[in-house]
Parts: C-alpha cells; sequence; structure tokens
C-alpha cells in the first residue's frame, strides 16, 4: 500500500494521541510526528509494563525520569512531540489540556485491554474505559476539536458466528466485560455525534502484533515461554484462529483515514481494521518456532471463558474509503518481532 500525500499543511494539525506509551499509541505517534503533524501524546504510565512504556519513551525521545504529572514533557528527538503524563479519568485536568492546546484531531487509544484482567477486575475497565472516554468526548465538544478517532475491538463481536464480521453486524452480545466498555464506547460517540455534530470514527482492531507489544498477547507469551523453554498454555485444545494485524498496517490505516477527512453527512463510522484473513493458532504457534529455531512446549487446555474462538475482519469499507490493503504477512511480521524480541531481551 502506498502512502498517499497529505492534504494537512505541516506542522498546523495538532493532534493528540492518548495511550501514547501504548503500543499501538508508540507507532502511531512516530508516524504523525515523521509526517510533520504537531503531535502531543497523553499516558497515565501505570500498569505492570512500566519498563516497555518507558522504552517506548525513550524511542520517541521522552525520559520518564523528567515527568512531572500533568506538565508537558519536549521530546528531544521530535521538535513536534510533546508528551504529558496525565489520566484520562482526571476530568480538570483533562479539560485544562484541552483549553490550552485546542487539538484539531484526537486520537483516543488510551483504555485497559485485554479480555482476561476485565473478568477479574470490571471496576477498572468501566472507570477508564468508560468514564475515561466520557471525559474525552466532552472535552472534543467543549473545546471544538474537529475530529475523533478511537480505538475499539474485534471483541465486540462477542457471540457472533457469522464471518468475516462485518460492522454491519449487530453487536449486542458482549462475552467479556472488556468489550462490553468497547460496545459502549461506540454507543457514546454515536450520540455525541448525534448531538453535537461531532466527527467521531471507531476503529475496531483485530489482534494487533508486532515490535514492542503487549506482553498479554498471544505473540509476545507464545514468544517468551519457547524462548525460556516453559510450557505454552494452547486453550479449546489449539482450535482457534485469530485475524492477526501487524501494527504498521494499523498505524497506516490510521494516518491514511487522517488525511482523508471527513465528509459532512458522515458523522459517525465505523471500521474493522484486520489483516483480512483468519490464521489458525496451531499454524501461528508454528511459525514463531520457526523464527525462534526452537520446538514450544505445548499443555492443550479447553476454552476459556471470554474467549472468541475465530475472528474474521471484513476490511472492504476500510479498503474502498482509504484504499487500505494489509501489507505485512503473518510470516514476516513475526519475523520482524522475534528479531525486536531477541534484541530488546537479549
Amino acid at each position: 500500500m502506498k502512502e498517499q500525500p497529505f492534504e494537512f499543511q505541516r506542522n498546523t494539525s495538532k493532534i493528540l494521541v492518548t495511550g501514547a506509551a501504548g503500543f499501538i499509541g508508540f507507532h502511531l505517534v512516530k508516524s504523525l510526528c515523521k509526517k510533520g503533524f504537531e503531535v502531543t501524546g497523553l499516558d497515565s504510565m501505570s500498569g505492570d509494563i512500566i519498563d516497555l512504556q518507558q522504552a517506548r519513551l525513550s524511542a520517541t525521545g521522552i525520559f520518564a525520569k523528567n515527568l512531572q504529572y500533568g506538565k508537558l514533557e519536549q521530546s528531544r528527538k521530535f521538535e513536534n512531540y510533546s508528551f504529558v503524563k496525565l489520566d484520562i479519568t482526571d476530568q480538570e485536568n483533562i479539560y485544562k489540556l484541552f483549553e490550552h492546546n485546542r487539538f484539531d484531531i484526537v486520537c483516543h487509544l488510551a483504555a485497559k485491554t485485554g479480555v482476561r484482567r476485565s473478568l477479574e477486575c470490571p471496576d477498572e475497565y468501566i472507570r477508564s474505559n468508560v468514564e475515561g472516554f466520557s471525559n474525552i468526548l466532552e472535552a472534543c465538544r467543549r473545546f471544538q476539536s474537529k475530529r475523533l478517532l478511537y480505538a475499539s475491538s474485534s471483541s465486540v463481536y462477542g457471540a457472533n458466528t457469522v464471518q468475516p464480521y462485518s460492522v454491519e453486524q449487530p453487536t449486542d452480545s458482549p462475552i467479556s466485560m472488556y468489550a462490553a466498555t468497547k460496545k459502549m464506547n461506540e454507543l457514546m460517540a454515536h450520540a455525541y455525534s448525534h448531538l453535537y455534530r461531532l466527527h467521531a470514527t471507531g476503529l475496531r482492531f483485530f489482534t494487533v502484533y508486532g515490535p514492542y507489544g503487549r506482553p498479554d498477547m498471544a505473540p509476545f507469551i507464545f514468544t517468551k515461554a519457547i524462548s525460556e523453554d516453559k510450557v505454552i498454555k494452547v486453550y479449546n485444545n489449539g482450535k482457534m484462529s485469530r485475524d492477526f494485524t501487524y501494527v504498521d498496517d494499523i498505524v497506516q490505516s490510521i494516518t491514511l483515514l487522517i488525511n482523508a477527512g471527513v465528509e459532512t453527512e458522515e458523522l459517525c463510522q465505523l471500521y474493522n481494521i484486520g489483516g483480512g484473513k483468519p490464521v489458525e493458532l496451531m499454524g501461528f504457534i508454528s511459525t514463531i518456532e520457526k523464527h525462534l529455531e526452537k520446538k514450544a512446549k505445548k499443555q492443550f487446555l479447553p476454552l476459556q471463558d471470554g474467549d472468541m474462538i475465530s475472528t474474521f475482519a471484513d476490511v472492504k469499507p476500510l479498503e474502498k474509503k482509504i484504499g487500505y490493503k494489509p501489507e505485512t504477512s503473518v510470516e514476516e511480521g513475526i519475523r520482524k518481532f522475534v528479531e525486536w524480541y531477541r534484541n530488546f531481551y537479549g
């Protein structure tokens, strides 16, 4: 997929990226900075992977030791990038940030992620994913951001069995609290679009992986365990498939959507962003084994609560909108991920 020339003039469109120390947010920040946008990153820097978050920040020229809560820190790598340590549930300071900066575009990626933990701590997900998103929506309205793009998830398809998943399908049967909060985000965005004419675009991501990826996701879990000669847990006896999507394809789609602009009649939109092809779990594990040059020790287990057996994205609407076609094969994506993992963890 060839990159399109950007319509926005350099350094005139101000973009806020929430979750900027997160996996997708980090990669998006780098891409937008290189394209000349004036970018502000925001992240609470909470969670269990502080070392990885700090490494992502460092790669964008932000050093964790300098951070003060609520204070913008200038990047030492990108002159058009600054970062603020801030929690999206902190309504007062979120409003101050928007008031002082007047963002044209908001890319909202901050959230509590992961199905498993949402079953154990649903209150955390409601606070961050629902209350936090409410603060972002209201800040966009109050301070007149032109556009909001926000992360949803393939998990909203829940108990749906008809594949490939289309955004036209009903999504009223979530099977995890994480999925329920993401569906709530879509409903809230729709209401704000209807009531206040906010241009809001929801992005249903499908199993994103790549360098600096999340440690709670299968590619990272399997690579780490196999590298350390530990047993990997294979649920539903391996009879699962996922529409794995390489992070560069995700970032490319977001930047192309920003470039595509908005049409007046399309106030509220939803798109699937996936690889467009389900991959069998056992085949995925074999690919990791190949690039690690090690065999996995497998423990086969029943399906877990909240898990979807299969995911498969219909990406035709996104292709029609921006010419999106995922470029990175699972073979190539896993090779790049394993190479990064070995370099990062030695």
